[in-house]
């Protein structure tokens, strides 16, 4: 990614899921995903039932989120998805697809996409529809 469109990972170990019922283990997630996030920070939650966006659409809302001027943060959900205050924490809910994934590959694809999306917008030749 380009310096002026860095990319932080920041990992959120799940919890043990045969320690705890999953709406527990689901929820500790949650709340350790909320600690690590400024409130002045824009969040999207990657959610099945999220809008369904297209590359192009994806470039159109990074240029918004760009002259919004706030840090931008994902949320992935682990196994079980995401905690239901997450999603409500969440500015917008955005699908990469109807499928279901699991989260260590939806990272590599949300860096793609995001990638993918600069480009386009930079008018670089990596997008080819």
């Amino acid at each position: 990614m380009p310096r002026e469109f860095a990319l932080r990972l920041s990992e959120i170990p799940i919890a043990p899921r045969k320690a705890l019922p999953v709406d527990r283990a689901r929820r500790e997630e949650g709340e350790r995903m909320l600690q690590q996030i400024d409130a002045a920070e824009r969040v999207v939650a990657l959610a099945v039932d999220g809008i369904v966006v297209t590359t192009e659409e994806l470039a159109q809302r990074l240029g918004r989120w760009e002259r919004d001027g706030r840090d931008v943060v994902f949320l992935i959900g682990g196994p079980d998805g995401l905690d239901e205050a997450c999603l409500e924490r969440a500015d917008e809910r955005v699908s990469l697809s109807a499928l279901t994934f699991p989260h260590g590959l939806v990272r590599v694809m949300l860096a793609e996409q995001l990638y993918r999306a600069w480009t386009l917008r930079a008018g670089h030749p990596y997008h080819r529809a």
